[in-house]
């Protein structure tokens, strides 16, 4: 027959607390996240130097140049596939990433004439 008394807990130090497992939890988290961000990286620099192939192309390139049709069309879409960021949000990150964009490919053409 087992003695209740006798019985002994888990030490705390056995067991992870809960904010033990939460931080852990959020340093996973944060991992996964950084390494979305390196990815979108690399995507920002491909649409980036696409973009920058479009602007030498067109008659009247650069910020003189931007279709802002075309960009609200782009936004619906991606609204679709990102509904929580919602089309508000993502035109103002969307105007961020065009602007960055145009400005790099701006600065590069001045650069090489």
């Amino acid at each position: 027959m087992h003695d209740r008394h006798t019985e002994t807990a888990p030490s705390s130090e056995t067991v992870p607390s809960v904010e033990a497992q939460a931080e852990e939890q959020i340093l996973l988290l944060r991992g996964r996240i950084d390494q979305m961000d390196a990815e979108l990286a690399e995507l920002l620099e491909r649409r980036a130097l696409i973009a920058a192939q479009v602007q030498r192309l067109k008659p009247v390139g650069y910020f003189a140049g931007r279709d802002l049709g075309r960009e609200r069309e782009l936004v619906e879409r991606m609204a679709e596939h990102a509904p929580r960021l919602g089309a508000d949000r993502l035109a103002e990150i969307m105007d961020s990433v065009i602007s960055a964009g145009l400005a790099a490919a701006q600065e590069e053409a001045a650069s090489a004439s």
